[in-house]
């Protein structure tokens, strides 16, 4: 399962809105075809994997897959229907199908069909990988990642009159990456005035842009941005007036999976009291800098008890700064009746 796994994240942010899925035939103890899904349109991992195979699958070859397979035909064929032709009598699944609606079936279609079944091996690696599409397929709505770049005073800014980097080039360059892996990346009116950014992967060899969304209040953005001007002006989304739940719906019915936020302060701070950010990507530079833009510059909690704690959380060094990455997860809000 940690093959199949090697090969699902080879098109780890190419997939969308598919998951990413990855499977290995083993034919006693030794892998003898691969594959992997490439991208939305494309044949599936497991099609793609015993395509190799150029023969009729051997009886006691087993079929190890990171995903529950599709049973419902959409651009490809059901995956179910091409396993059983093949021939395969034992399967191993690694996350059972996040779709409400499909959970369970294709295990009891391959099992109904005399297939040896097994599932749960490395699940909660399998459905980490997906985890963007897994909130998506459920509900419709974009996993939110909400990233930036702090100095230790918690601003996002610099003092007006100098340059506008807080954090190090290896961290944007990481930063350039992550964007590399989401659908759209999010920000405010405020943002684009003054910082006027491109946000684009521009490092790498990913050829695939994501959306770019900018909220505003009044319309009143200039027009000669990058966001309207560069050659990827056709990404570029603008929502006036709406909330962000109403958005971040309104992306997730166009196939957005997920969606990063980048700021700035108050944006930042509106999804936080929101409850909306699934995941934070904090990069913290070394410095104080007492800049006028404050990090999540929202209402706050009520209490330190409401308040998120981030969970699951990691540290990565770049450079001089530091990665901060985790899943907030806050308290039910205590009312008094």
């Amino acid at each position: 399962m940690r093959e199949a796994l090697r090969e699902a994240r080879k098109s780890f942010g190419d997939t969308s809105p598919n998951p990413a899925v990855g499977a290995v035939l083993v034919l006693r103890n030794r892998i003898v075809t691969r594959g992997h899904h490439r991208r939305a349109g494309l044949p599936h991992a497991e099609t793609e994997c015993l395509r190799g195979l150029k023969r009729r699958v051997p009886k006691d070859a087993v079929l190890y897959v990171t995903l529950e397979p599709c049973s419902s035909v959409g651009r490809t064929g059901a995956c179910t229907d091409a396993i059983i032709r093949a021939g395969v009598k034992s399967v191993v699944i690694g996350a059972t199908d996040p779709n409400p609606r499909h959970r369970g079936r294709a295990i009891e279609i391959l099992r109904n069909a005399g297939i040896e079944v097994r599932t749960g091996v490395l699940a909660e690696e399998c459905a980490a990988l997906n985890e963007a599409f897994n909130k998506w397929i459920a509900t419709g709505i974009p996993f939110v990642i909400a990233k930036c770049g702090m100095s230790l005073d918690g601003r996002l800014t610099r003092p007006g009159r100098e340059g506008r980097w807080i954090t190090s080039s290896a961290a944007r360059r990481q930063t350039h990456r992550l964007r590399a892996l989401v659908d759209a990346i999010l920000v405010g009116a405020e943002t684009i005035r003054n910082d006027n950014p491109r946000l684009t992967v521009r490092s790498g060899s990913k050829a695939r842009q994501p959306a770019r969304v900018v909220i505003t209040r009044s319309g009143k953005l200039p027009r000669d941005a990058h966001v309207f001007t560069d050659r990827f002006a056709k990404n570029t989304q603008v929502y006036r007036n709406e909330t962000l739940p109403t958005i971040l719906a309104n992306l997730g019915a166009k196939d957005i999976t997920s969606v990063m936020v980048e700021g700035g302060g108050d944006l930042l701070g509106q999804a936080l009291d929101q409850r909306l950010i699934d995941k934070v990507q904090i990069y913290l530079a070394p410095i104080f800098t007492g800049g006028g833009v404050i990090a999540f510059a929202g209402e706050g909690a009520g209490s330190t008890l409401e308040g998120a704690r981030v969970e699951r959380i990691q540290f990565e060094r770049i450079g001089p700064d530091v990665c901060v990455t985790g899943y907030p997860k806050c308290a039910p809000v205590s009312r008094n009746e």
